[in-house]
């Protein structure tokens, strides 16, 4: 037993002197690897924190400009309407207006036709009156409806 004693201090000795620094130096760069490890994980995962709010800043300001733009193309869009419908109103009253012109016109131009007419016409009654017999009142007036029927239906005496 003290045989066995002294083998296994010397045992223990010869393992405190040698293999225990070897040991102790595998525990302190296995520490030391795992502490590397932990820090940059650490570090990546504030890297990737950073990446991800820097998205959804672009997502944000993507998503504003898109609104933005919508809105600018609706003003434009009701901006448009509203030149043609402009146009449009503008267009219709100049067609008004020249119809009224043109209807103006003809009018006039029927009012002197007629106007002709009934002086042609006229003429036309006085020279018959004056070449028939101007002693008969009743006879005149009989004569002037069949002159007027005859050269007029449309007109009743």
């Amino acid at each position: 037993m003290i045989w066995m004693l002294i083998g296994f201090l010397l045992v223990l000795l010869i393992l405190a002197k040698v293999g225990w620094p070897m040991i102790m130096e595998a525990v302190t760069k296995r520490n030391q690897h795992i502490s590397d490890s932990l820090m940059a994980a650490k570090e990546a995962n504030e890297a990737l924190a950073g990446i991800e709010a820097a998205k959804e800043k672009a997502l944000a300001e993507s998503q504003a400009e898109q609104i933005r733009i919508m809105n600018e193309s609706q003003e434009l869009k009701k901006q448009l309407i509203e030149e043609a419908k402009a146009q449009a109103l503008a267009e219709a009253e100049k067609v008004m207006a020249d119809a009224q012109l043109k209807i103006q016109k003809e009018q006039d131009e029927a009012r002197a036709q007629i106007k002709a007419e009934v002086i042609s016409l006229s003429v036309d009654i006085a020279e018959k009156l004056l070449q028939r017999e101007l002693s008969n009142k009743d006879a005149q007036s009989r004569y002037i409806e069949e002159i007027l029927k005859n050269n007029h239906p449309q007109i009743e005496a």
